[in-house]
């Protein structure tokens, strides 16, 4: 049996579930999520826990019970606690800023600021003072939090030799060494 898929989900203080056929509904104080899951797998809440089982032994139904499994724990932890992400950004004049709810304007060294526009669901805060820029990427659904930082970090990924660019707050860059005058050849014959 699967070691992922068959720990139960105990569910916090205010957050509700409602399974209807083949879709679960994870209603909690940070929002609601929905997931369809697979014929073979079922779902059932027993007082405060959910378990997650699957209907046979094939290879591609275990795989799909811890799945599933994962899926609705991250479901129940996001609608509770939330998921967050956090980035910098690293540049002489790179600049980062709300205009709105909605609209995150950043100069990242283009000839043109870019608005990134935020899709309903996640919040970004932009903490701008002394050093460089950080933003941090909140939301209920850690697959969605995880997408808005990978397409911002794409619009200027981290370069190897200054470290400019944008990048998660926990991610190290390699820097590689520029080229090295080795000696002047100018005043040698």
């Amino acid at each position: 049996m699967s070691r992922v898929g068959k720990k139960p989900i105990t569910l916090p203080k205010g957050v509700k579930v409602e399974i209807k056929d083949k879709t679960i509904k994870v209603i909690g104080p940070k929002g609601n999520l929905e997931h369809v899951f697979p014929a073979k797998i079922s779902i059932k809440q027993e007082s405060e826990n959910l378990i997650v089982e699957r209907a046979d032994e094939e290879t591609s139904s275990k795989a799909l019970h811890g799945l599933t499994r994962a899926l609705v724990g991250n479901m129940v932890k996001g609608v509770s606690e939330g998921f967050s992400r956090d980035m910098e950004i690293v540049g002489v004049g790179y600049k980062a800023q709300m205009r709105g709810k909605d609209v995150l304007n950043l100069n990242l060294g283009y000839s043109h600021p870019i608005d990134f526009v935020i899709p309903k669901g996640i919040t970004i805060v932009v903490e701008a003072g002394k050093g460089n820029p950080k933003l941090r990427i909140e939301g209920c659904d850690k697959q969605l939090v995880g997408e808005m930082a990978a397409q911002i970090r794409s619009l200027r990924p981290p370069e190897p030799y200054k470290g400019k660019g944008v990048k998660y707050a926990d991610e190290v860059i390699k820097k590689k060494v520029g080229k090295a005058v080795v000696g002047s050849s100018a005043g040698a014959k």
